[in-house]
């Protein structure tokens, strides 16, 4: 019979339990956690897009233009090219895309006023006149060594 090394399994068993902890640390992070939260908010937030361009969007510009926005072109075979979905689709991105670069530029905005209270609030600290000719002195001696 072989001998079994325990000292591998032990290894073995430490090095799984890293990688399972490691993972368990990056899951718990809070960074995955907003970004699964941000996932879920962001694909209710589509459907809401969607249902405003379908019930709203599109029948104004039915009313305005005369022209029917689910509309189709027959081609060959039995065929159609749905022009009115992807005209919905086109609206429903730049609704989105609108959205979100607001919210970004409102989020950036409230990062900067942070920063700039923090950067009034640390006082500059001015040097006197004797630690500024003693650091010159220190430096001399550092170079003179």
């Amino acid at each position: 019979m072989k001998k079994i090394n325990t000292e591998k399994l032990k290894g073995a068993k430490e090095k799984s339990k890293g990688f399972f902890g490691e993972f368990k640390t990056f899951v718990l992070r809070g960074n995955v956690m907003d970004m699964a939260i941000g996932v879920i908010i962001g694909t209710a937030f589509a459907s809401i897009v969607t249902a405003l361009t379908e019930d709203f969007i599109n029948p104004l510009i039915n009313s305005i233009g005369g022209a029917e926005v689910q509309g189709k072109v027959k081609i060959w075979g039995g065929q159609a090219l749905n022009w009115g979905h992807f005209v919905t689709a086109i609206i429903n991105f730049l609704i989105m895309a609108l959205v979100l670069f607001l919210m970004l530029k409102a989020v950036n905005k409230l990062m900067t006023v942070g920063k700039k209270k923090k950067e009034e609030e640390t006082p500059e600290v001015v040097k006197s006149d004797e630690v500024v000719l003693l650091e010159e002195i220190r430096d001399l001696l550092k170079k003179r060594k």
